[in-house]
């Protein structure tokens, strides 16, 4: 189960996130998981950051593992994601589904501390995201 929470104005494509998150899911075998996705702010964001990862910056995507059947929380900042689009040279929508992916292989326990785990990160997103297009 897909439970989008979205806390800003923005015009979000919610059925492609719960498509993508979906497709995640049933890829790696959780479809008897939940998984909850907030969009917020980037004060939001940035106050998260701050307190779970000591960083006192704006971020663009926060996870949160759960337990049991709580897969856990995806936590989107849409505006960040917006403005990384036109930095990449993508559409909002293509931005906001590597995010989304990024954060979800944050929740099957994927780090991105170091060059070598982003390169692995970035790589598995993509593979995925080719998969299901």
């Amino acid at each position: 189960m897909i439970n989008i929470n979205n806390k800003t104005k923005g015009k979000i494509n919610l059925s492609l996130v719960k498509k993508v998150a979906n497709k995640f899911l049933e890829n790696y075998k959780l479809l008897n998981k939940e998984v909850s996705i907030a969009f917020v702010s980037e004060t939001r964001t940035k106050e998260l950051n701050k307190r779970y990862r000591g960083i006192d910056k704006v971020t663009d995507v926060l996870s949160f593992s759960g337990e049991d059947n709580f897969f856990g929380e995806i936590v989107i900042n849409y505006a960040q994601i917006k403005k990384q689009a036109k930095k990449f040279n993508n559409s909002s929508e293509e931005e906001l589904v590597f995010i989304l992916v990024h954060g979800l292989l944050h929740l099957l326990g994927y780090e991105d501390e170091t060059e070598t785990e982003q390169r692995e990160m970035k790589k598995l997103g993509e593979k995925f995201i080719k998969s299901i297009e």
